[in-house]
């Protein structure tokens, strides 16, 4: 008889971010394109988003929060045996984006690496894999990210959310500061959005992006999360849900019975924009930036073309102790920006990958 393996405990030890300081406001993209001012405001509910500098692609962000994460915490940078990052703007078609990333953060050769392209679900696909490789006792620390400086044509409804940013989770089995209960995904083939290849920008299927998509596989991984876990809504304390603007979320929350005060604390989106496989885990280390420990989290990201990854996540004592330790949080990059004209901010785009 084969003997059966206890998968090992498995959660967050650290995380980073990353958000570039550039800001477009939505006002003035409208007046670029001669609209009625705050057009989308009132249905999207955002006021602004990140734009990269010229010298700021998905590697670079990748490393600033991969920098953050490993100087959060005194695991050795060599012990990570791991890289997986999530982009829609990886920058080379062929040449592996974590190479860089892992050779610039110091990582050991000894690495298991890939980049990921899910739409905006890959970093969590990436927290996913990196959860299964501790458990499975293959490793002991791995590095999961989500990386983008994402795209959109001029005058379409995305240039109003495509930003930047980037997220970094150092997963082990030790030192856990949140622990990862359990996790589930679903996929379809639901094309709201796509970009063939040797495109410059995405195409959207516009409101098909809504029901059918989003709100439908957002549903869809939290109700399996439910039914593989025994867990209900009432034995969740916050929500997390991917941000392609601030409406989506919050409906989505409403629909699955949690209240305001449980979802609010994630929105950084209304300040940064659509940072797309960074996106989730974003909202979730903005979160985890003041939760108390002993809460239970339901973490629930969305790709389109169509997929969602759900997690059910726990704090520990340890988030707190270790947070009053640590500087520089999500709410900081919404503090020191600078404000770009419509001009600036189609330079520093044109060309961007």
């Amino acid at each position: 008889m084969q003997k059966q393996t206890v998968p090992l405990p498995v959660g967050i030890v650290s995380y980073g971010t990353y958000v570039p300081k550039g800001r477009v406001r939505s006002t003035t993209i409208d007046a670029a394109h001669g609209r009625v001012s705050d057009s989308l405001l009132a249905t999207a509910s955002y006021t602004q988003k990140s734009v990269p500098d010229s010298d700021e692609d998905a590697v670079t962000l990748s490393v600033q929060a991969g920098s953050q994460a490993i100087a959060r915490t005194k695991i050795p940078v060599q012990a990570i045996k791991a890289l997986f990052i999530g982009s829609e703007s990886h920058p080379y078609a062929v040449k592996p984006t974590g190479t860089v990333v892992a050779s610039a953060l110091g990582l050991s050769e000894e690495v298991s690496l890939a980049y990921l392209e899910f739409a905006c679900k890959a970093g969590t696909q990436a927290l996913q894999i990196v959860q299964a490789y501790v458990q499975s006792g293959m490793i002991e620390y791995g590095l999961a990210m989500g990386s983008d400086t994402a795209q959109a044509a001029p005058g379409d409804a995305l240039e109003y959310t495509a930003a930047a940013g980037s997220a970094a989770y150092v997963l082990g089995s030790e030192q856990i500061l949140v622990e990862v209960i359990d996790s589930v995904s679903v996929a379809t083939d639901t094309p709201d959005f796509w970009r063939a290849a040797g495109a410059p920008v995405p195409q959207h299927a516009g409101r098909f992006t809504g029901e059918p998509a989003y709100f439908y596989h957002s549903t869809a991984s939290v109700e399996r999360l439910y039914k593989k876990t025994g867990i209900t809504m009432r034995d969740i304390d916050y929500c997390v849900f991917h941000t392609p603007n601030g409406k989506f979320p919050r409906q989505v929350a409403a629909r699955l019975g949690f209240s305001a005060a449980q979802i609010e604390p994630s929105l950084v989106v209304e300040e940064t924009g659509n940072t797309y496989s960074a996106a989730g885990l974003l909202a979730l280390a903005h979160l985890l930036d003041q939760v108390a420990a002993n809460k239970t989290i339901l973490f629930a990201s969305y790709g389109s073309g169509a997929g969602s990854d759900a997690f059910l996540l726990r704090t520990t004592a340890l988030l707190p102790k270790k947070r009053s330790e640590w500087t520089d949080f999500v709410s900081d990059y919404s503090k020191n920006t600078q404000e770009l004209t419509y001009t600036e901010y189609q330079k520093r785009t044109t060309g961007s990958h």
